[in-house]
């Protein structure tokens, strides 16, 4: 166990000795309500300020409309509000900041509100987390505050809460009162102790606001604890790499993470899969061009085997600020890859080739390389786990940092070990050879690749009249078959789109 994964589990392990777990109903009981109805003798723990530019902020008091006014809060502009989770130092973590300048850069037309709890997260993990209902209620009264002097709808706020601050918006949604919902919520990596196992009354649920999303960055467990939720919390929640941790949190990147922050750098190596999820979100504002796809399916191992890159019936949605709204009854987990910073976005093909033959005992390894009208991926090893039978298909999972374009030619390389070479005599082969008596052949049925990013699959063909026989330590070029052409490809997967609902 690396040293960030014993200091994160004795540190949640310490703080969670004497927790309970947090129960009631996220529902408003009458004396709840009552109190939220006193405006002006409702007290809150939490502070609100306006984010302007820069560093640069402007304290809100609900109570004074005024302080709203000269802040510079536009009623005609959507409203999103940010907040942080359990602190360990009392301050403000830097990333707040980041996130808020990221919004107002790019979004422009819109009202960035930060909510500071500091005062309540700035304790022991489960003393945190049971403030977690009363910061909710604090933003439930600014809400309503705006919804009774500016008739201001909540359907235009976006919650973005990460970690606790996850299930504090979504208590704040679902203290609301009326029909009205809340636009959107957003949970980053949403804190698991102390939530994990627990009803959708007592953390965050799809049912706190219209739309509800989440991304789980750190979701691996130790000594029965995960930092981030596992369970499905939203509409549509994605697990980046699986969820469990993320490219380049680990101990080797400390050195990088020390040059980046300074001195603060061991502290971002600890929290470095928990807070991606941030960086994440702001990844999919800052980089438009580079919108991060997931794709739903069972769980991370079925989707490392590549199968489940469809987006058939919504099975496929942009990870971040650009989601697709489409609500469902249902939870709907969705899996991707990333890179290991920032532009995250990496493209997801699948590889799918069957074998005619069968072979016994060797489990081998394969070399591709695909060349598209635009990029050439280089050299990928792909590995087959288990022994080949005759006419089964396999497939495997591809994720390139580009975009090949459209793919034209594909090269396949068996590369054969000494032990292979030397006792190949004890492969059983169930298909005849093809006349090159003494070497052992793969004999390949059909080779396709699909790109998950626009749903075209591949085709590819022999480029040679020799067949589809490949031998050990041969490389083998495959092009595009020619009944699959780009032009006539797009226009079939075209008219499929056409005929989903």
């Amino acid at each position: 166990m690396s040293v960030v994964k014993i200091l994160c589990c004795l540190l949640l392990t310490y703080h969670l000795n004497d927790g309970k777990k947090i129960k009631g109903n996220k529902a408003v009981d009458s004396k709840q309500r009552e109190v939220l109805r006193l405006k002006e003798s409702y007290v809150s723990s939490s502070i609100f300020r306006m984010f302007l530019e820069g560093e640069d902020n402007c304290k809100l008091d609900p109570r004074q409309l005024h302080t709203l006014t000269s802040c510079g809060f536009n009623s005609s502009n959507p409203l999103i509000i940010i907040t942080h989770g359990w602190s360990l130092d009392g301050m403000m973590e830097s990333w707040v900041l980041r996130l808020a300048t990221t919004l107002k850069t790019n979004l422009i037309d819109i009202n960035v509100v930060i909510t500071d709890w500091l005062s309540l997260a700035h304790q022991n993990y489960p003393t945190a987390a049971q403030s977690t209902r009363t910061v909710g209620k604090d933003i439930t009264h600014l809400l309503h505050s705006l919804q009774v002097h500016y008739q201001y709808p909540v359907r235009k706020v976006h919650l973005i809460g990460y970690s606790l601050g996850a299930h504090i918006s979504g208590f704040a949604g679902s203290y609301l009162d009326g029909s009205e919902k809340i636009g959107r919520i957003t949970g980053l990596d949403p804190a698991g102790p102390l939530f994990e196992g627990m009803s959708p009354t007592d953390r965050l649920s799809p049912d706190d606001a219209e739309f509800v999303d989440a991304i789980h960055t750190f979701t691996q467990e130790h000594l029965g604890l995960s930092v981030g939720i596992k369970q499905a919390v939203a509409h549509y929640d994605f697990y980046p790499n699986g969820g469990d941790f993320q490219p380049g949190c680990d101990l080797h990147s400390i050195y990088e993470h020390i040059s980046q922050y300074g001195l603060l750098g061991f502290e971002q190596t600890v929290k470095c899969a928990h807070e991606r999820s941030v960086h994440l979100f702001m990844d999919s504002v800052m980089n438009k061009d580079k919108q991060s796809m997931a794709y739903r399916c069972s769980d991370k191992s079925a989707f490392e085997k590549g199968i489940c890159l469809d987006c058939r019936k919504n099975r496929c949605n942009t990870l971040g600020y650009n989601i697709r709204k489409v609500r469902s009854g249902t939870s709907k987990r969705l899996y991707l890859n990333t890179r290991s910073q920032m532009p995250y976005k990496l493209y997801h093909y699948q590889f799918r080739i069957k074998f005619v033959n069968q072979m016994e005992g060797i489990e081998p390894s394969l070399t591709i390389s695909l060349t598209g009208t635009k990029e050439e991926s280089g050299d990928l090893p792909i590995t087959v786990t288990e022994n080949i039978l005759a006419n089964k298909t396999y497939t495997f999972l591809i994720t390139l940092d580009r975009d090949l374009g459209d793919l034209m030619l594909l090269k396949l390389h068996w590369e054969g070990s000494a032990l292979w070479k030397n006792m190949w005599n004890r492969v059983q082969n169930f298909i005849p050879w093809g006349g090159r008596e003494g070497n052992p052949l793969l004999t390949v049925g059909s080779i396709s690749v699909k790109a998950g990013e626009t749903q075209e699959r591949t085709s590819f063909c022999a480029m040679t009249n020799d067949g589809q026989h490949l031998e050990v330590s041969q490389d083998k070029v495959f092009v595009r078959c020619k009944e699959d052409t780009p032009k006539q490809h797009r226009r079939k997967h075209n008219k499929r789109l056409a005929l989903v609902p």
